[in-house]
């Protein structure tokens, strides 16, 4: 019964991301007739130029980007919630974003990175490496600390303050760094899909994908962590292996997304929940592609809402956004965490 529902919310979810991506590519701050995006998709000439500008170096790109950022965040919380057995656990709760950010800090300010063109092409290993290294430092620590705190509640601390001393030295470098590399760096943190080129989106979409592939290829070792890891070790499965493989790919998918994107809020946290509700199970076999589709439909639509009001308001910053969707889930599963009961 749960499997039929979990087919027909993948199908129903297939067909909201279909359309919205229609969406994002027909709507934005410049009216572009739908025969003419039709047109441009296929390779014709249209009226005007622009319009194929605008559709291929701008939406085109953004409306892939938020279709992937938003699958890789909400796979990447779906993972944390699971090994740290924790509702409230995600990449920026527990400080890896915050991580990610720092390396990004590094980059462009205590290295002028964005001044000098960081998310170009060749500062796409650059920009990469560090938020990579700092996502995977502050998991790793994470992990370790977990291996010591057998409260999830406190271990979920331990993730806040790691993320507080991150903040700390971000704001130390803020401090002495010059204010085009500060302000450029502040317009980074809230958020924008539109950070990815049409020539850089092969590459980024490789990452993502190498990272959601890792993901999928966890789901049976997920399922059997959901009853604990002496249950785990009992069916053959290495914890530590699985621990190292999920370091892996969350920390890829967390890297890839904050560089580019900005540390993006409440997807990882909120999107999981939404799916486990959708389906009534923890089970990963439905539930990963679940979440996997529930994530991408609504960053796309949270870029939607960003990119409608167009004219002189300009685009709204993402993190002024998702909020408004995410946090009224998390407040709903914190209220009625004893009656879910999603790891049970």
């Amino acid at each position: 019964m749960r499997e039929c529902r979990g087919v027909t919310f993948g199908i129903v979810l297939s067909l909201g991301v279909v359309f919205l991506v229609a969406a994002n590519l027909l709507f934005g701050s410049v009216e572009i007739p739908v025969e003419a995006v039709w047109h441009i998709l296929r390779g014709e000439e249209v009226e005007k130029s622009s319009w194929a500008y605008i559709i291929w170096e701008s939406r085109f790109p953004q409306c892939i980007t938020a279709l992937l950022c938003g699958a890789a965040l909400s796979v990447s919380g779906l993972m944390l919630q699971t090994v740290f057995n924790n509702p409230l656990a995600d990449s920026s709760i527990l400080g890896i974003s915050s991580g990610a950010s720092l390396g990004v800090a590094l980059v462009v300010m205590a290295g002028g990175g964005m001044a000098a063109g960081a998310f170009s092409i060749s500062g796409f290993f650059s920009v990469v490496f560090g938020a990579l290294a700092g996502a995977v430092l502050v998991l790793l620590l994470i992990l370790f600390l977990s291996s010591l705190i057998k409260s999830g509640v406190m271990l979920l601390i331990a993730g806040i303050m790691i993320g507080y001393v991150v903040s700390s030295v971000i704001s130390l470098l803020s401090f002495f760094s010059a204010s085009d590399n500060v302000h450029s760096f502040v317009v980074w943190g809230l958020g924008d899909f539109g950070g990815v080129s049409l020539e850089q989106l092969p590459a980024f979409s490789f990452c993502i994908a190498a990272g959601l592939l890792m993901a999928i290829l966890l789901v049976k070792p997920l399922n059997a962590l959901l009853l604990g890891p002496r249950y785990a070790e009992n069916l053959g499965i290495s914890v530590r292996r699985v621990r190292n493989l999920l370091l892996l790919s969350t920390g890829m998918l967390t890297a890839v997304t904050t560089a580019f994107c900005g540390p993006i809020s409440f997807i990882g946290l909120a999107v999981p929940h939404v799916a486990r509700l959708l389906l009534g199970t923890s089970n990963h076999h439905s539930l990963m592609p679940v979440t996997l589709l529930c994530g991408a439909a609504m960053a796309l639509l949270c870029n939607l809402l960003c990119v409608l009001p167009g004219g002189s308001v300009g685009v709204i910053p993402l993190n002024a956004v998702t909020p408004v969707l995410g946090a009224p889930v998390v407040i709903y599963v914190i209220i009625n965490r004893r009656k879910l009961q999603y790891f049970n």
